[in-house]
């Protein structure tokens, strides 16, 4: 059944009067609205209402009308109301007053028209559907206005970078509902970077990071994240923004393999700490993958390190401390004397002796591909700084 137009003739006269009454109830039942009327304020409610009874009578008149500028006018109102320092709540009963006072008035036109139950009850169901449809956008107008102040722009921030990292992965469509609402364009791929601070972080402190840099620099492991590679330019902001921090940057990866690449910048400032790493104030954890590998089971790897010690049982730590240097050289010069003699800075000579005593101690394992690799791996697991040994550190 339509609605009959007619009534919004009736009604259309009324117009103003039924919008002075709801404001004028709105504020006498709600606290928080009554302040003088003069000035932004008094505008901004009147607007509001007066353009919802309009666009409500056009709707029975016509229902293919445009909402399009009523709707845009009850958005700005909702940031209004957030900027203003009203809660949820109260914008949320400003919706229902108007909607009771709104009624009233319809029924008691309705009745002098002479209008049917049926009809009414039909009005009834529009007036509330309507109603509800204008505080959602109230309502996305507010959150939106929330989002973009300053605090709560942080902590969406801080919550798009959590979902990010997520495991289980959440969905993407869950990422870019809160990119969006933030303004945060969601790329391709994007760099992570875990931080270390060198002193403690204050709290409350904003670093002057780029604006689509997102960061969680107050939890237990501080971390950034930068859309696409992160350039010597951004570096250079990043390092300037947090004088005092040390940064292990992860592979620039896919968004939904993040929280892989940051986990291996992690690992990579933590080998920093063990001295496995140099203490460079940068750390690339795409230049020494190998090394992250190695280390990423600590317990298998003193497995392997304990099966190449046991061959060293019965010698002097400085004894044991020349085996592994010479056997190091070895493997980096794959057997070629002079190159060991330059490596170790010795006599050919001594470097032949020395080979002497690694057959006698390693025998066929020095010949055989399988162990000769495993010899190597379980050197580079040594806390004996390997990146002064070939397992390299190059920054880009």
């Amino acid at each position: 059944m339509v609605l009959p137009g007619q009534l919004a003739q009736i009604m259309r006269p009324e117009l103003e009067s039924v919008a002075d009454e709801i404001v004028a109830e709105i504020r006498a039942l709600i606290p928080e609205y009554r302040r003088p009327l003069d000035g932004p304020y008094g505008k901004s409610i009147r607007a509001g209402v007066q353009h919802a009874v309009s666009l409500f009578l056009a709707q029975i008149a016509d229902p293919t009308a445009s909402k399009h500028h009523a709707h845009e006018v009850h958005r700005r109102l909702g940031q209004y109301e957030m900027r203003e320092g009203r809660s949820l709540d109260t914008l949320q009963a400003a919706y229902r007053v108007g909607a009771r006072v709104a009624w009233r008035r319809i029924m008691e036109v309705g009745r002098n028209g002479g209008f049917s139950s049926t009809v009414m009850s039909q009005l009834a169901d529009t007036m509330l559907g309507f109603m509800d449809e204008l505080a959602s956008v109230a309502l996305d107008g507010f959150l939106e206005a929330k989002a973009g102040s300053a605090d709560a722009l942080d902590t969406w921030r801080r919550r798009l970078l959590q979902l990010i990292l997520e495991r289980p992965a959440v969905p993407p469509e869950a990422i870019d509902e809160l990119a969006q609402l933030i303004g945060w364009a969601t790329p391709r791929t994007a760099t992570p970077v875990a931080v270390r601070p060198l002193l403690p972080i204050k709290g409350g402190y904003r670093p002057p990071l780029d604006a689509d840099v997102l960061a969680e620099l107050t939890g237990v492991e501080p971390r950034l994240l930068v859309p696409g590679t992160l350039t010597r330019e951004r570096l250079a902001m990043l390092e300037q923004a947090l004088p005092r921090c040390r940064f292990a940057v992860g592979p620039c990866v896919p968004l939904d393999a993040v929280a892989d690449s940051l986990r291996w910048a992690r690992k990579a400032l933590g080998l920093v700490d063990e001295g496995v790493l140099p203490p460079r104030r940068v750390v690339w954890a795409q230049e020494c993958l190998p090394v992250l590998m190695l280390h990423s089971d600590e317990a298998l790897a003193a497995q392997l390190r304990a099966r190449l010690l046991a061959t060293l049982d019965g010698l002097t730590p400085r004894q044991r401390e020349r085996v592994l240097e010479t056997l190091r050289a070895w493997l980096d010069a794959q057997g070629h004397v002079l190159a060991m003699a330059e490596k170790l800075s010795v006599h050919p000579q001594t470097v032949r002796y020395r080979m002497r005593q690694l057959e006698a101690m390693f025998g066929e394992r020095l010949h055989d591909p399988d162990a000769r690799f495993e010899l190597e791996l379980a050197l580079r697991t040594l806390p004996s700084a390997p990146w002064q040994h070939g397992a390299g550190l190059r920054r880009p």
